[in-house]
Parts: C-alpha cells; structure tokens; sequence
C-alpha cells in the first residue's frame, strides 16, 4: 500500500491486515538490546476480508497515566484511569497497558465485562493477585488471567515492567497456516491463492 515509517522507541505499529497486505519490518538494536512485541489479535469472520490499514503511532501520542501506588501506565488501547489510548483497536475492543511498576509499586485496573486478559512480564517479576500472596509471574514469563473484573499487581521487591491485554473473545472457529489465520480450512486455501495470485 506504499506505507512506510521509521518507530522509534515506545512508538506502537498497528497494522489490519484485513484481505491482505504484505509487510516488512526491520528492527534495529542499540546497545545489543531491544524490547518488541508482536501480537496478533483476530478479526471477526464478518470483518476478514475489510480494507487493510495501518496506524503510525509516535511515542509522544501514547498516553502516561502516573498512579500514585508506585506504577506508570502507557495506555495503548483501551481506557485506563479514563485515559484512552490512540489505537483504534477495532471489534475485541482490546486492553492493551504497559506497566512499569517501582519497588514497592502497585496496579489495579478494571477489565471489560467479558474480556479475556493476559500479561507478560518483560523485566523483574511481579506477583498478580489482590495481595502479595498471588502468583509470582518471573521475566520471560506469561500469566493467563482469564475473566475477571478487574486485574491487580505488585512488584516482586524489585521494579519490573510488563504488558497487560484483555479482549472480547470472538467464539469462533480458527484455522492458521503461516501468516493466515482464517475460520474454515478452504478460505486459508483461498487466502493462500490470493497471494500467490498478487490480489494482496
């Protein structure tokens, strides 16, 4: 589609691949380090063949949200402490939060009645629970958090950082092969002649 642009740290790629589009992107590390995360978040099959789009989203668009329990917040998508994110997340009406706890730091945020959450923890630990006696969720790690209201957080003693999304589960069949993801078998043949045919 002739997009292209240049993500500098904290910036946020969101892209619909909708009935096709093809991509490319290049990381660059500084210092032998990057932080980077790809998540797919699936469509409707009522909205699998929509337009594709894409959002360039700079840092400084991404809202911060200070709590005063020790934790900073940048809203993705999504509301957090009535502070909405700048991604037009489309129909799971997606959560998406990047916290940064503090030694002592704490977190507590409702989750939309009938999402699904999950978070994944990319420096220090965190302990997810009401209290201090949740389940401690180390670096590296995934915590599946399931339904709920609302989902609580501290430290494990050390700062740490992590990402916290919940979604409205499409209750529907899926079927993948590559970087298709379809609902019945046949339509990933069909996506899979679309692209070898250029309609992409």
């Amino acid at each position: 589609k002739g997009n292209s642009g240049l993500l500098g740290p904290g910036s946020v790629q969101w892209m619909t691949a909708g009935r096709g589009i093809v991509h490319s992107e290049m990381p660059e590390q500084e210092a032998g380090l990057m932080w980077g995360f790809q998540l797919w978040i699936n469509l409707p099959a009522k909205q699998k063949m929509t337009a594709p789009r894409y959002q360039d989203i700079a840092a400084a668009a991404v809202p911060v949200v200070e709590g005063n329990a020790g934790a900073t917040v940048k809203v993705l998508a999504g509301t957090h402490a009535g502070v909405r994110g700048p991604v037009d997340p489309g129909a799971t009406e997606p959560l998406y939060l990047d916290v940064a706890l503090a030694a002592d730091g704490r977190f507590e945020t409702p989750v939309p009645e009938g999402h699904v959450a999950f978070a994944y923890v990319y420096d220090g630990a965190v302990v997810f629970g009401p209290d201090d006696d949740g389940r401690k969720i180390a670096r590296g790690e995934l915590a599946v958090l399931g339904e709920g209201a609302a989902v609580a957080a501290g430290s494990a003693g050390a700062a740490a950082r992590f990402i916290l999304l919940a979604g409205k589960p499409l209750r529907e069949p899926i079927v993948k092969y590559g970087p298709f993801v379809m609902n019945t078998t046949n339509e990933i043949r069909q996506a899979i002649i679309d692209f070898q045919a250029g309609r992409f």
